[in-house]
């Protein structure tokens, strides 16, 4: 309950410039479930950054399995930052509001809606840029990054 968010996060953003991929996924993957599941103030604090994960260069060098892995870090971090740019911009998680018939999407007046499509659009970009085939789904580190 007493964590402060900023000094977290940033805990988190230094351990994503790690060389290794184990040490930036386990970040990533922490990053997402704090965003899913913690608290609202820590969706709040990443959205309010300028930069979050620059990943886009990542590679770990250390091995084969290194070389593979980097590829699907890029692509996480890629999603984790469109998760956070998305917050920003319209002030709610896409997949916490409320659905269906009373749902937050249908209720939204057209001009709120015409701005929110493209953003909903690209956080769907970056999720379906994930590219998996379901050969690597074997992988226990890539499928927990699908999921």
């Amino acid at each position: 309950m007493n964590v402060n968010i900023p000094q977290l996060a940033d805990s988190l953003f230094e351990r994503t410039t790690n060389s290794s991929w184990v040490v930036v996924f386990k970040s990533l993957i922490t990053t997402h479930h704090l965003m899913v599941y913690g608290n609202e103030r820590f969706i709040q604090y990443l959205a309010s950054r300028n930069t979050l994960f620059n990943l886009s260069n990542f590679l770990d060098k250390s091995g084969l399995q290194g070389y593979d892995m980097s590829t699907f870090i890029r692509r996480y971090s890629r999603y984790l930052n469109e998760k956070a740019v998305s917050y920003r911009q319209v002030a709610f998680d896409f997949t916490k509001v409320k659905r269906g018939a009373d749902g937050v999407m249908r209720t939204m007046n057209t001009e709120k809606l015409l701005k929110t499509v493209p953003i909903i659009q690209n956080q769907m970009d970056a999720l379906l840029d994930f590219n998996v085939n379901s050969n690597e789904l074997t992988n226990g580190v890539i499928n927990a990054a699908f999921m």
